[in-house]
């Protein structure tokens, strides 16, 4: 049976190691190379999956968790793990069950993949754009803009909509589309917030560890709260806290949400107001003691200007006369930092794309196209996202995976 896949990234690969085992596979790529995304997740160290169990990782899928259930349990994040130790590939598990190549190059995950499908005699063809997919007697005609191919069964495997440098720029909605296949529009996940609070330059890409970031709407219920990391962009929130939140409000209205952030979460306002208290008692006698001197002890120095601007206090106030509204003042603003949320920041700075295919158009136990048969979605074209953590690259690995299992069934039962 001939099988074409179009994209060769994560879940186009891992489809083509699977449905290689009984068929004649082709892949088509537009890249110069395979998994051009791959080389960039994880900053280049590749994020592959989670060392998780089955519940933890639909507990960490945000959008249509119940439609992985088939997928994850054809293919778990411990076949995966397994998978890349026997290409030789050995993994390091990290914070939160992050799973890594041991030598933090992701080149490593793409070659194991790339060699297993040559091994099984796939054929990948580079610099090819995929134009079209036609239905016809025997099967599908696929149309690129150096050939066209008839074959018995089509698997689009080519991402979503987030850095679109890297290829993925929409092009398997687009196929849907024409075949009246119905997609849900789609927006970035996993994506920097945007603020239109002025930040000073001296906090530009600083990291913050151990804060929380909470979005409340705007009657002041809690929405999301995150512990963690938060980078601080000239116009955005960055790090996993953040993307964490904007997968969860990515669907809400920008304008009913605000952001705060405590930079002190290890201490209540009493505890916090105590300690204060106690810096100012130890520097009243020492000499040329200020405000900016106080709160040096609190944040980090790039920050310290902004706190004293938003609590009305002159750096060089004399820590004598830091009064109790000061000192209220200040214990608010770090449990209470506000930020001026106005929305997402761009696919291109997105890690996923939230919405796709449909998955009321997907069988879950195959990926196959309810009316189109022979007809495969796989990887972050469906309509399915999830937090950090590995947990993206699992659904890729996992649902190219349950397509391939089903390519073989196809062919080990004589159906062509």
């Amino acid at each position: 049976m001939k099988v074409l896949i179009i994209g060769a990234g994560p879940s186009g690969l891992m489809c083509a190691c699977k449905a290689s085992e009984n068929n004649n596979v082709v892949i088509i790529e537009k890249n110069e190379k395979a998994g051009k995304k791959i080389y960039i997740t994880g900053k280049g160290r590749c994020n592959v999956t989670n060392n998780c169990s089955t519940n933890e990782f639909i507990n960490n899928v945000v959008t249509n968790a119940k439609f992985l259930y088939s997928s994850i349990n054809h293919f778990t994040c411990q076949d995966t793990m397994d998978f890349f130790e026997k290409q030789g590939v050995s993994l390091v598990t990290e914070r939160g069950n992050r799973v890594f190549p041991y030598t933090y190059h992701a080149s490593d995950i793409t070659r194991a993949l790339v060699n297993y499908c040559l091994r099984n005699n796939v054929d990948i063809h580079y610099f090819e754009k995929v134009l079209s997919i036609e239905k016809c007697d025997l099967g599908y005609s696929v149309i690129t803009n150096k050939s066209r191919y008839e074959v018995d069964k089509v698997v689009v495997a080519t991402g979503g909509k987030s850095y679109p440098n890297t290829g993925s720029t929409g092009d398997g909605y687009e196929f849907a589309k024409k075949l009246s296949i119905d997609v849900i529009s789609q927006i970035p996940a996993l994506v920097p917030l945007l603020i239109s609070d002025l930040i000073p330059k001296s906090l530009y890409n600083f990291t913050f560890k151990n804060v929380c970031l909470s979005v409340f709407n705007k009657n002041g219920k809690l929405v999301k709260s995150e512990f963690g990391e938060l980078t601080i962009m000239k116009n955005s929130l960055a790090g996993p806290i953040s993307l964490t939140i904007s997968s969860v409000i990515n669907k809400m209205d920008y304008r009913d949400l605000y952001l705060e952030l405590d930079l002190k979460p290890a201490l209540s306002e009493e505890k916090l107001k105590a300690r204060i208290e106690k810096d100012i008692v130890d520097l009243k006698d020492k000499s040329n003691s200020d405000a900016y001197i106080l709160v040096r002890g609190l944040v980090p120095k790039g920050m310290i200007e902004l706190i004293l601007k938003r609590i009305n206090v002159d750096s060089n106030l004399a820590i004598k006369k830091f009064s109790e509204k000061n000192i209220s003042d200040l214990i608010h603003l770090l449990k209470h930092f506000k930020f001026n949320y106005i929305g997402l920041d761009s696919f291109e700075k997105a890690i996923v794309t939230s919405g796709g295919i449909n998955v009321k158009e997907i069988n879950p136990q195959t990926m196959e196209v309810n009316k189109h048969p022979g007809l495969y979605f796989v990887g972050e074209v469906l309509d399915v996202d999830a937090f950090t953590g590995g947990f993206n690259m699992q659904i890729a690995l996992s649902s190219g995976y349950s397509a391939g299992l089903a390519l073989c069934n196809l062919k080990n039962h004589g159906n062509k």
